[in-house]
């Protein structure tokens, strides 16, 4: 059996060593033949010095330069190589239990799924409030809704799992990853095998753990001019991944606009909009302190329901912009020319 594992890196110096290692001390209970791709963006750090030590001690790693710097360009350039049985797509930030791929393999081979994966327990990534925060948010139910991969789910088919352990039919009928979506590529993919008839398969067991972002303006900054506009992109190219859990955060930032306009004109209105918004902080209080019984931080009680806020608000208002900027014609995406 052969395993391409891919690894797309840009400025990754404080993760990439024990990532690597992670990766090098994998279980092979299935005696695979592994080639590791590192795939460098143009690393201004000491990524790529990292790597290229990292490498001259383990003949299986191989080091690409990706000129494009993202992350479908990245994945693209392993397709070009790949001619195994699977492609193993991992992410720098993420350190992997020596298990990791022996139960990527047993479930693919038990579930026949073309693609399979597990969940991410997040970590700070630091040790600041803000890093924190961060953590907490993306990891409950009510800062990401049903995402399974994040929150945890029972074992069965999803729309989606981190990162992605493909079959060679899975790269074979899908081809490559759509370099236009320089963010949420990995969704689209995932729902392409679907809707190209493949299954995507998430066992809980398979886990990893992920260091989010250190800052938490850092985050919402990329939430509003990243995440949030490339997922409408992705909706208006690929109509198939879009679903209504996405519409909630765009239509929250709306409802909040409209609460607003309300004040100056409708009384009756403006009530409603305020008991909606009572509710919101009801319910983003009582997920606070679910998370203090966890963490034990006193202050995050007191900043998490604002937090929570911000992220719906900036995440819903950076979906609202990708929509703007797609009726405009400004949007950078063309489209019309979609991917295989």
């Amino acid at each position: 059996m052969n395993i391409t594992i891919a690894i797309p890196v840009l400025n990754e110096e404080e993760y990439i060593l024990d990532c690597l290692v992670s990766v090098k001390n994998f279980k092979n209970s299935y005696h695979s033949i592994l080639t590791i791709y590192v795939v460098d963006g143009g690393s201004s750090d000491k990524t790529t010095e990292i790597v290229n030590e990292f490498v001259s001690d383990n003949k299986n790693f191989v080091l690409l330069h990706n000129e494009k710097r993202t992350q479908p360009a990245a994945m693209n350039l392993v397709i070009n190589e790949f001619k195994g049985d699977f492609l193993m797509r991992l992410d720098a930030h993420c350190l992997y239990p020596e298990d990791y791929l022996d139960k990527c393999i047993e479930t693919s081979l038990r579930t026949n799924a073309e693609n399979s994966g597990g969940v991410l327990i997040t970590l700070p990534g630091g040790n600041n409030l803000g890093a924190k925060n961060v953590q907490a948010l993306t990891s409950h139910w009510f800062g990401v809704g049903n995402s399974g991969f994040r929150i945890g789910v029972e074992e069965g088919e999803v729309d989606t799992v981190p990162f992605g352990f493909f079959s060679k039919t899975a790269i074979n009928r899908n081809k490559f990853f759509d370099e236009e979506l320089i963010r949420g590529q990995d969704y689209e993919y995932n729902r392409r095998i679907i809707n190209n008839g493949g299954k995507i398969w998430l066992n809980p067991n398979i886990r990893a753990k992920y260091y989010n972002q250190k800052y938490f303006f850092s985050f919402i900054k990329k939430l509003m001019l990243l995440d949030g506009p490339y997922n409408a992109y992705m909706w208006s190219k690929y109509p198939y991944t879009l679903s209504f859990r996405h519409l909630i955060t765009p239509l929250f930032f709306l409802g909040n606009v409209a609460g607003i306009i309300l004040f100056l004109y409708s009384n009756f209105l403006w009530k409603i909009y305020l008991m909606v918004m009572i509710i919101y902080f009801v319910l983003a209080i009582k997920s606070s302190f679910d998370i203090f019984k966890t963490t034990k931080q006193l202050n995050q009680i007191l900043v998490l329901p604002a937090c929570f806020f911000l992220m719906h608000l900036f995440y819903g208002a950076g979906a609202v912009f990708g929509m703007i900027m797609l009726i405009t014609g400004l949007a950078p995406i063309s489209i019309t020319n979609k991917a295989n």
